[in-house]
């Protein structure tokens, strides 16, 4: 059996569930999608954007402790992220899915997707 999600430091329940709605079972698969990708899917099945989010799953998979990313780094992953954010708030389907938060109905965005 392969590791969790939440084996990863940094990362814990929720953040797997988030994982597992977006169709990564498992820490090296989230690995192996690397934390723009990852993210991004993230992103396109209903998370919400969060910067801090962002930086933790990135500082996890380097082995990291959550708060070790300052200055110069952080700054170039802030970047990372609004590029990601920015991707992912153009597509048409995330524009729905947020219509229907705003109103108090969830879905992902393969509840969307024609069968």
């Amino acid at each position: 059996m392969s590791d969790p999600v939440s084996s990863i430091r940094n990362l814990g329940p929720a953040f797997e569930q988030a994982c597992a709605r977006a169709g990564i079972h498992s820490a090296q698969q989230l690995r192996d999608l690397g934390a723009d990708a990852a993210y991004t899917r993230l992103l396109r099945n209903g998370s919400r954007p969060h910067f801090i989010g962002y930086y933790v799953l990135v500082m996890g998979l380097q082995g990291r402790p959550w708060n070790d990313c300052k200055g110069e780094e952080k700054k170039a992953l802030r970047k990372r992220f609004d590029a990601i954010k920015a991707g992912v708030s153009t597509a048409p389907e995330m524009q729905i899915i947020a219509d229907l938060d705003v109103i108090g109905v969830r879905v992902s965005a393969a509840d969307l997707k024609p069968e």
